[in-house]
C-alpha cells in the first residue's frame, strides 16, 4: 500500500543488492519497480514486482532512483554502468534502513544504499554511489570513496580513506589511518594493517597482495 506523501522510487538492476534495498524502505518510500536490461527478467518480474526496461527511467520521471550495480568481479565497472544511466544527479535516492545509526556529523552522497544495522559516526564521509552492507561500523574521521561497494560486518576504523570505486570483502577490518587506493579490492575476513595501493587486490591476516 502506499503511504501518503510516499516517494516513488525505482531500484537499478534487479540484483542481489536490489533485492536487499527493498528491505531498506520505509513509509517514506512508495516502491515502483526494478530497472533491469535483461528481457528474461522483464519477461518474469522478480519477487512479485515489476522489472521494467531503463527506457522506462525517463517515462516515470517522477520517481527517484536508486542504482546498486557490482559486485567483487565487477565493481570497476560501476561508474561506467551507473552514469550510463543519464540519471541527474539530484533524481537518485538515498535509502537508509530504519535500524541504521548515522552521526548527524556524518556527510553522506546521493545514491547511497545503508542496509541494516550500520553505524555511521562523528564527521564520517559516504562518498556518492556507495552501498554499505548490514552491521558495518565506520568510525570516526573515515571517509568512503565515490563508486565503492562495502560488505557486510565490516569495521573502517577512524580517519581510515577507502578511494573511489573500492570492493570491501564482508568480515573485513581496517586499521586506524589505512589508506586504500582507488580500484583497489580487500577480499572476504581481510585484516588490514598497512596501505592497499590502487587497483591491488589483498586478501589474509594480515592483508597481502594477490595481485595488481
Amino acid at each position: 500500500m502506499k503511504a501518503h506523501n510516499a516517494t516513488p522510487l525505482l531500484i537499478f538492476p534487479c540484483n542481489g543488492n536490489g533485492l536487499e534495498a527493498l528491505d531498506c524502505l520505509g513509509e517514506g518510500w512508495y516502491f515502483k519497480g526494478f530497472v533491469d536490461d535483461t528481457a528474461a527478467k522483464q519477461a518474469s518480474g522478480a519477487y512479485g514486482f515489476r522489472v521494467m526496461p531503463r527506457g522506462r527511467l525517463a517515462d516515470l520521471a517522477d520517481a527517484q532512483v536508486l542504482a546498486v550495480p557490482g559486485g567483487p568481479t565487477s565493481y570497476r565497472s560501476r561508474r561506467q554502468v551507473i552514469e550510463g544511466l543519464q540519471v541527474p544527479h539530484e533524481r537518485f535516492a538515498r535509502v537508509i534502513h530504519p535500524t541504521a545509526c548515522i552521526s548527524s556529523l556524518a556527510k553522506l552522497g546521493h545514491n547511497v544504499l545503508i542496509m541494516a544495522g550500520v553505524v555511521v559516526t562523528s564527521n564520517a564521509v559516504i562518498g556518492s554511489h556507495v552501498c554499505v552492507l548490514p552491521n558495518t561500523v565506520v568510525h570516526h574521521d573515515a571517509v568512503i570513496g565515490d563508486w565503492s561497494l562495502v560488505g557486510s560486518n565490516v569495521t573502517v576504523s577512524g580517519g581510515v580513506a577507502i578511494g573511489r570505486n573500492c570492493y570491501i570483502g564482508s568480515g573485513s577490518s581496517i586499521m586506524h589511518g589505512i589508506r586504500i587506493g582507488d580500484a583497489a579490492l580487500v577480499g572476504i575476513g581481510s585484516n588490514v594493517i598497512r596501505d592497499v595501493a590502487a587497483e591491488a587486490c589483498v586478501a589474509g591476516n594480515p592483508a597481502h597482495i594477490l595481485s595488481a
